[in-house]
């Protein structure tokens, strides 16, 4: 895990085997080692102009940042507050929508622009089938190489929903919170993105060196599944850059709004996907919508669908029951026990049922059953179905063609391939072979120890800052870490930031940028915090 150089102290021995073993599985990166768990995903990614990677120095070992040097850079901070507000302002009132390919073209283009301003090199974009990747570097000359993940695209949004376009990236006063962005992306993930590089420009405007050099990747298809993204990480150079870090991480806003933070050690997998039930295909019911009369004599592929639907849960549509979906699903250890044990105890249930507006939970199952089923449980979810006629009024016809949109999500040693052929295995096996099982993306489950560098950074700043963050062994939700956190690369991957927002993937998502609550960082309390942890990074062994 990272450079010979960077090996140092306890860890040394440990680092240059991992090394070794990088070197050795590096041969098989792009074949065997993400096939065989991703042979949904095809194709390798299309020829792009060399990508010259930096001679990375090693001088000695980055201290950590005096008080003077931290003084300099947070007047720097505060001196460039408006820039950084407009520069998310701007980042926002791009859409860069991939499920829509809405702006993708003009998003990527200005991340790579904001990257360049930052400080980054040889900032480059990386084709693939679908949207492409960006790669860059910073040499700073430092003994330690550590990678970046941002995505550049966003989650879809109807303005109807909206109680400020999601694209003019309006601030307003929220009440009992402060001064926040409202847009689609302002938290998810523009905002912590922008954030960080705002911290970069905070550190080169006080003329004070990186600790850490960088390795950079981004996508613009997280919000579709990632489907793409193992063709930027597979490319030659980009493998070669990524071989030389530490650790990966990737920004956050990580407060609650009483200033808590949970942090999360890896993440459930995902399968995004469509079932399509048609007369045309099953070879019963229409193959265009009929007169809705016709039913009494005529077969409805929407009641087909609905109950094959119906056979991928138990009845009350909490539990998966396909054949071998979840067989190897890794249940919970004992330290994962202990760790939700000890997050029930200081994280308010009331709380989390208000933020979600939920009043029970399945099963009517306790607080700390509820996150042990939130960090374990593998999933089936219909997240949109539809057929024939949703307009206003009645249309009384009988529809040829129905749609479900399913994600599935995955534990640790489940596997996306796996869970995709059984899924289509269990269809066939229950009489619905006939319905076409198309995948838009997916992934693996990741997992990071706890003890790895980039997590006990992560910690250590949070401390310095009043908080002691919450454990619990996986977020519920899906990144693409395994492309970092397993074969070949095998690096620790997490998540840092102080600041809030929310709204994720929902109307009226902000990120806060002044902040009434002194428990909680406002944007320039978040900016820095991430030059704390940089710092941080650069001397945790």
């Amino acid at each position: 895990m990272g450079t010979e150089s960077g090996c140092q102290g306890l860890d040394r021995q440990r680092c240059q085997a991992e090394n070794s073993k990088g070197e050795q599985r590096a041969a098989a990166w792009g074949s065997d080692v993400i096939a065989d768990r991703r042979t949904f995903l095809e194709g390798a990614v299309a020829s792009a102009a060399a990508l010259a990677l930096p001679n990375w120095a090693h001088p000695a070992a980055v201290p950590a940042a005096s008080a003077d040097d931290m003084e300099g850079i947070r007047a720097e901070i505060e001196k460039r507050h408006d820039e950084a507000v407009t520069r998310l302002q701007h980042w926002i009132q791009q859409p860069s929508i991939a499920a829509e390919n809405r702006g993708m073209k003009e998003g990527c283009e200005l991340t790579m622009h904001m990257l360049g301003d930052a400080g980054f090199e040889q900032v480059t974009k990386v084709p693939t089938d679908g949207q492409p990747g960006i790669f860059a570097t910073l040499d700073a000359g430092a003994p330690r190489t550590v990678g970046l993940y941002f995505m550049y695209d966003v989650k879809q949004a109807d303005p109807a929903e909206w109680s400020s376009p999601p694209f003019e990236a309006a601030l307003v006063d929220k009440p009992g919170l402060g001064k926040v962005v409202v847009g689609r992306g302002a938290v998810n993930q523009k905002g912590p993105e922008a954030t960080f590089l705002a911290a970069l420009h905070a550190m080169r405007g006080a003329g004070k060196k990186m600790p850490v050099n960088f390795v950079f990747v981004a996508e613009g298809e997280e919000e579709i599944g990632s489907p793409h993204f193992p063709q930027v990480v597979r490319k030659p150079e980009v493998a070669a850059a990524l071989r030389k870090c530490t650790s990966v991480f990737m920004p956050y806003a990580a407060q609650g709004l009483n200033g808590e933070v949970t942090m999360t050690l890896g993440a459930k997998g995902v399968v995004e996907l469509e079932l399509v039930s048609s007369g045309a295909r099953w070879g019963r019911g229409p193959k265009k919508d009929l007169h809705s009369s016709n039913k009494a004599r005529v077969d409805s592929p929407a009641w087909h669908l609905v109950e094959a639907l119906a056979s991928l849960v138990s009845p009350d549509g909490n539990d998966p029951v396909i054949e071998g979906f979840a067989g190897k699903a890794r249940p919970l250890s004992d330290s994962d026990k202990k760790m939700i044990r000890e997050a029930a105890r200081r994280l308010s249930e009331a709380d989390a049922k208000k933020q979600m507006g939920v009043d029970h939970w399945v099963h009517d199952v306790s607080w700390q059953e509820s996150l042990e089923l939130l960090c374990s449980r593998p999933t089936v979810n219909i997240e949109g179905l539809v057929g024939g006629y949703t307009g206003p009024g009645g249309k009384t016809i009988l529809p040829g063609r129905a749609v479900a949109k399913i994600d599935m999500r995955l534990v640790p040693d489940m596997t996306a391939a796996e869970a995709l052929a059984a899924l289509k295995a269990h269809l066939a096996k229950k009489g619905f072979g006939d319905i076409e099982v198309n995948m838009s993306g997916g992934y693996d489950p990741t997992s990071t120890p706890a003890d790895s560098s980039i997590i006990r950074a992560s910690i250590a700043v949070y401390k310095k800052n009043g908080i002691d963050p919450v454990l619990l062994p996986r977020l519920a939700g899906s990144w693409p870490g395994y492309v970092f956190t397993g074969a070949p690369l095998v690096l620790p991957a997490g998540h840092f930031g102080m600041g809030h927002g929310n709204g994720a993937h929902a109307p009226d998502e902000y990120y806060l940028i002044e902040s009434k609550n002194p428990k909680v960082a406002g944007m320039d309390d978040a900016v820095r915090s991430h030059v704390e942890f940089l710092y941080e990074v650069a001397r945790t062994n």
